[in-house]
């Protein structure tokens, strides 16, 4: 697993899938707001976590599609297939090279960005640990995504269709909490909501997206 997980980011660096392209749309999304919305320091605060979430539910599913493209296209998903490794734990070591290559550099630069949109303050951390709390499972669903549409041509535009409705639960709380931390209200139900979303969708997709590529594989 760790071979695995070592060879899935070199992969991401290099293809230029990952860490740079999420980042990249992130700190485009955070420029063109305010140049949309106007300059208004009022206006800013309160769409803020907003739309910090936004950018980074939409950065994820830039590079969902190379989750397992790469390597069914050259043969190793076969391979991978037929290992001592179990394809659930397949799964869950490509969901963590996505969120590593992407989640995480999301997750760190999101307080930064946050000066772009006049995050007050007392949102930094909550942005912070909103997106920690809940970019693994836009990760973990991506790639219940992935393993849905792998194989089919133009398959990208039919999982962000597919994607998308599966994100919006963990978009409404993770925004939730962000707003609510930087207005000082408290953020507990919010927050388990989130984390419970997380902790429920990354048991149980692994196994899910396992059996879907078993079928797709025969």
């Amino acid at each position: 697993m760790i071979a695995l997980l070592t060879r899935d980011l070199r992969l991401a660096v290099r293809a230029g899938g990952g860490f740079g392209l999420g980042l990249a749309f992130f700190l485009i999304v955070t420029v063109l707001v305010p140049f949309g919305v106007g300059p208004e320091t009022g206006l800013l605060t309160r769409i803020a976590p907003g739309v910090l979430w936004i950018g980074a539910l939409l950065a994820c599913l830039l590079s969902l599609d190379r989750i397992f493209a790469l390597d069914w296209e050259d043969g190793s998903l076969d391979l991978l297939a037929t290992a001592p490794l179990p394809m659930e734990g397949i799964v869950s070591v490509k969901a963590l090279a996505h969120w590593l290559t992407t989640g995480l550099p999301l997750v760190l630069a999101a307080p930064v960005l946050g000066v772009l949109l006049s995050l007050p303050p007392e949102g930094y951390l909550w942005v912070l640990v909103s997106l920690a709390a809940g970019t693994p499972a836009l990760s973990v669903i991506g790639t219940f995504g992935a393993a849905l549409t792998v194989g089919l041509k133009r398959g990208g535009l039919l999982m962000s269709l597919l994607v998308l409705p599966l994100y919006v639960p963990t978009l409404i709380f993770g925004a939730e909490v962000a707003r609510r931390g930087a207005e000082g209200l408290a953020v507990q139900t919010p927050l388990l909501m989130l984390a419970g979303i997380s902790a429920g969708v990354i048991a149980l997709l692994p196994f899910a997206s396992a059996a879907v590529l078993r079928i797709n594989l025969r």
